[in-house]
């Protein structure tokens, strides 16, 4: 459980910072997200489902087909600007989000699920990670 915390969102790579006010992944998180510009590496889906409003700056989030066979093509892009319609991520949404310049983000996050994926690029790579960001075999 976190409470009024702040820590980096997404492993240590990313270029997402968390100020968590409350996560109990159990049940639910209330996160203000702050994005840097640009995105690391990395197409993912998430443990949680998640309902989030862009506070201020832009994201554009690009969306794959969620059952990857190690080429990533990007379906359609989506971009998010400051608006009162929040934006709906569910668990199996497989994307990439990209800020332009810095982005801030309120998001509601739902109970976690103890795995999701991630495909790494780079290294041609699909894995299944759980709770601490640890690979699941």
């Amino acid at each position: 459980m976190k409470l009024f915390s702040f820590s980096k969102d997404g492993g240590p790579e990313s270029t997402v910072f968390g100020y968590f006010l409350v996560e109990i992944k159990k049940l639910f998180s209330v996160v203000l997200l702050n994005f840097k510009d640009g995105s690391r590496e990395a197409y993912h889906e998430h443990a949680f489902d998640a309902i989030s409003w862009v506070l201020k700056g832009k994201l554009i989030e690009h969306h794959v087909e969620n059952e990857l066979n190690m080429d990533v093509e990007v379906k359609w892009t989506t971009q998010y600007r400051p608006s009162i319609i929040p934006i709906i991520t569910k668990r199996s949404t497989f994307h990439k989000v990209v800020s332009e310049g810095d982005t801030w983000v309120l998001s509601l996050r739902g109970p976690w699920s103890d795995t999701w994926r991630e495909f790494l690029p780079k290294e041609n790579r699909l894995i299944m990670l759980t709770h601490g960001r640890k690979e699941v075999q």
